[in-house]
């Protein structure tokens, strides 16, 4: 191969608290970073895949005869070659690996060919004859549970519901209030458009199993979903990271992982699958659009009374991971606030549009949008300042929330937005024209760390203190998925914390070493560093052991500084590489959060989330109202992040998904039509540049969680959540326009939709 197997490593410690440079930081810089995408192998064969053109037809016939004929193909496959499982799906098992009789959405995957060539593959893929018989799609959400609605799948069109009911609604009513406000809004879909397109490299294994290099989220499911398609026993299936070019929730789910196995171990040979751009968009799933109506009633002081939601998620044609995003909206639909009567209900239905799942945010991106429009609608209502609206009903420690659980954490919403609204507005445009309007807005918002609803979300660590060239060196070892976010620095400075040493080695395993569960969900810093955190500690506690019998004081080791064993007083009493001379000491431990329960199936109640975190962003925009166009002045944010472990790679979490944010009010947005997609392409999806990125000032808070490893909050995903809404609280702050959907667009401020 081109590069060794998983994540390129180095040696990155440095103590907590500080701006440690990246590892894989120079390679990514000098372009010599090796991707899924750059993998290779002797004698490696392409693959490539048949794709359905239409959202929903019946399969007649498939005729591989021409594609087979083609000089240069070693294999053509279809459903019946599948060995095993022909479904997948980590939470739902409804996807077929190959479509058998009917296909439920644009680009499902038919066929598939290995060739000797790049281009031949492709050219066999498009040889591959199927006859369809075109059917209707159902393309509208809201009609998906209509008792004569088309059925996308036998069992029915729903996915999940969740209702939540908190008060009187708990009893089917809700209290008057003297002050009510209405609203619908909408959401379109948005594509996490990752850089590096969805690859990864198959290689045959003597024993009859299988290698796969792949750019992943969670190489443990991977595993587990690749092992029953394949027909395989799990120890003939093994899955390794390879480098990975951004996620963003878009590699949670099988694409061309089976495919390039099943082409792989068919021809005997290494077989490479590498997406194109086009079919990226058909390849993985996208955020769910959303359709909401919210009724908030208040006093005439401004606080709330009651909150009631209806949200409606569009799945497309298979669940993915619908079910859980569900719960999230449903548990975040009322936001950061003190309700005491709520009633949510929360549909995800199928229908033949893509298949949409996890991106960040998880659903809580959503939901903020409906409920912050609705507190905007609200101070205007009441004629109060937005932000101190917010201050009257934000929760804080000790705080219920609408699931029914009681904080027991900070929760400084309060603090954020004052620390916020505390940051110095930027001044005028040099050159102000008359049509031009300036706005400002605000947004906060929570959600859950973590996976919910009594999962064990569990992770697993290896730290090996050894001496290397006669100095100590400290090596790790997770499964966890570095997909960018700074895991791989988070974790040697876990270890230099706990053990003393600056030369830490960090290697990610493959799925023959213990699960680490999937980078999403804010989860890795907490529960992958809680696990190298306790695996560092066991580490110490048989160093500082070992110590004392070479001494023979016992108790008189107390801890590891500089590569030096102290007593209490920090005064040294051996030099860590002597205690090492006798040999390498090395610990694994698992780590697990707090438990979890499910909610309510009735009433959504229950303890579901072991942390939560809050963020919020004040944007400042230009609107031109001549020609509906918005330029971002500002897009500020304050969030907690309980102990910000690496401040520089925290800064650049909160810039992109800021950033991301930003796109999905003001321009990203896939365009559905009839359940085909109109814009497969960088061309056509618009995201936004380093020129479309204003002046960020961050405002980041400390409030260490009693709970949490170091007292770490999860901090990935928030920028996501709360800066669309506040982007377009700014848009309609300037415009005077309700602007009930996101994204926004030319024609929705000059009033042409």
């Amino acid at each position: 191969m081109k590069a060794p197997a998983g994540y390129p490593t180095g040696r990155a410690g440095g103590p907590l608290g500080e701006s440690v440079p990246r590892p894989d930081g120079p390679a990514k810089t000098e372009g010599t970073f090796v991707y899924s995408s750059d993998l290779q192998a002797p004698d490696m064969l392409w693959g490539a895949t048949t794709r359905s053109p239409h959202p929903h037809a019946r399969i007649l016939r498939i005729d591989t005869a021409r594609a087979r004929a083609l000089p240069g193909v070693h294999a053509v496959l279809t459903h019946r070659d599948v060995p095993g499982r022909n479904l997948q799906g980590s939470m739902v098992v409804d996807k077929p690996v190959l479509a058998v009789d009917v296909v439920r959405y644009e680009g499902e995957a038919v066929a598939l060919v290995a060739a000797d060539h790049r281009e031949t593959a492709r050219r066999a893929a498009e040889l591959v004859h199927v006859e369809y018989e075109v059917l209707r799609p159902l393309t509208d959400p809201a009609a998906a549970l209509d008792e004569d609605a088309i059925r996308v799948h036998p069992e029915g069109n729903l996915v999940r519901r969740v209702p939540l009911l908190r008060g009187a609604a708990q009893h089917g009513r809700l209290p008057r209030a003297e002050v009510v406000v209405r609203g619908e809004y909408e959401i379109g879909m948005q594509d996490q458009a990752f850089l590096s397109p969805e690859s990864g490299l198959a290689v045959p294994t003597p024993d009859g199993g299988v290698d796969l290099h792949v750019a992943s989220q969670w190489i443990h499911e991977d595993h587990a979903q690749m092992a029953a398609c394949l027909g395989l026993p799990g120890e003939r299936v093994r899955v390794l990271l390879a480098g990975v070019g951004g996620a963003f929730g878009g590699r949670e789910d099988l694409t061309m992982h089976v495919h390039a196995s099943m082409l792989a171990l068919r021809t005997g040979r290494p077989v490479k699958m590498c997406y194109s751009r086009n079919e990226s968009f058909f390849g993985h799933v996208h955020r769910h659009p959303a359709r909401m109506t919210y009724e908030h009633g208040a006093t005439r002081e401004g606080k709330l009374v009651y909150v009631k939601a209806s949200i409606l998620l569009d799945g497309g044609a298979y669940a993915s991971t619908s079910t859980a995003i569900t719960s999230t909206v449903a548990m975040c639909a009322v936001g950061p606030y003190e309700v005491e009567h709520v009633d949510v209900d929360v549909h995800s239905v199928y229908t033949h549009n893509p298949p949409c799942g996890a991106m960040r945010g998880f659903g809580a991106v959503q939901a903020c949008y409906g409920y912050e429009s609705q507190m905007d609608l609200l101070a205007k209502e009441l004629g109060l300042d937005p932000v101190e609206l917010r201050l009257r009903n934000a929760v804080a420690e000790g705080s219920t929330v609408a699931n029914g659980q009681v904080l027991d954490q900070p929760a400084p919403v309060a603090e954020l937005l004052q620390r916020l609204r505390a940051v110095p507005l930027p001044g005028p445009a040099r050159a102000p024209l008359p049509h031009v309007a300036r706005g400002v807005g605000y947004a906060v918002g929570l959600k859950n760390v973590g996976f919910v609803e009594g999962f064990d979300d569990y992770s697993t660590a290896r730290v090996r203190l050894e001496l290397h060239g006669g100095v100590p060196q400290a090596r790790v070892t997770t499964a966890a998925a570095e997909v960018g976010q700074g895991l791989v620095t988070v974790q040697s400075q876990i270890v230099t914390a706990e053990l003393g040493v600056s030369e830490v080695l960090v290697e990610l395993g493959d799925t023959t070493f213990g699960d680490a569960g999937p980078t999403s969900s804010g989860r890795q810093s907490y529960v992958t560093g809680g696990a190298v955190k306790a695996a560092a500690e066991a580490v110490r506690a048989l160093v500082l052991a070992r110590t004392d019998r070479l001494l023979g004081t016992p108790g008189a080791s107390a801890g590891l500084e500089r590569a030096t064993v102290v007593d209490a007083a920090g005064r040294p009493l051996a030099k860590l590489a002597d205690v090492l001379a006798e040999g390498a000491v090395e610990e694994t431990r698992e780590f697990h959060h707090r438990p979890t329960r499910p909610l309510d199936p009735v009433t959504g109640q229950g303890d579901a989330i072991f942390q939560y975190a809050f963020a919020a962003h004040r944007a400042v925009v230009d609107v031109d109202l001549e020609l509906g166009t918005v330029e971002v002045v500002a897009l500020d944010t304050a969030q907690d992040v309980g102990l910000a472990l690496n401040p520089l790679a925290l800064r650049g979490q909160l810039h992109g998904g800021s950033c991301q944010g930003l796109g999905l009010a003001l321009m990203e947005e896939i365009q559905v039509s009839g359940g085909r997609i109109l814009n497969a392409s960088f061309t056509d999806y618009l995201i936004p540049t380093m020129t479309d990125m204003p002046r960020m000032r961050l405002e980041i808070l400390e409030h260490s969680d009693p709970h949490a490893p170091y007292g770490l909050r999860g901090a990935g995903e928030m920028p996501t959540v709360t800066s669309p809404s506040a982007v377009a609280a700014a848009v309609r702050t300037a415009t005077g326009r309700t602007l009930p959907r996101i994204p926004i667009g030319p024609e929705d401020i000059l009033g042409l939709s």
